[in-house]
């Protein structure tokens, strides 16, 4: 085990080889997750309206 001073000698080597997104691939990854965000909302709003279409005819039908 390293002692603290060699410890952070190394973690800032390692944060050194981090290559950090521009602030453009940041705002175009936000985007892109907030429209992914937004097209599966619609998708799961629409399967659940579906849902329980059929299970009111279903009912209905039977009750």
């Amino acid at each position: 085990m390293a002692n603290p001073f060699q410890f952070l000698q190394q973690t800032r080597a390692e944060v050194a080889k981090v290559v950090w997104p521009t602030r453009r691939e940041v705002a175009l990854t936000t985007v892109m997750v907030f429209i992914l965000a937004l097209i599966a909302a619609i998708f799961f709003f629409g399967v659940d309206w579906l849902i329980r279409q059929a299970l009111e005819l279903i009912l209905t039908f039977f009750g």
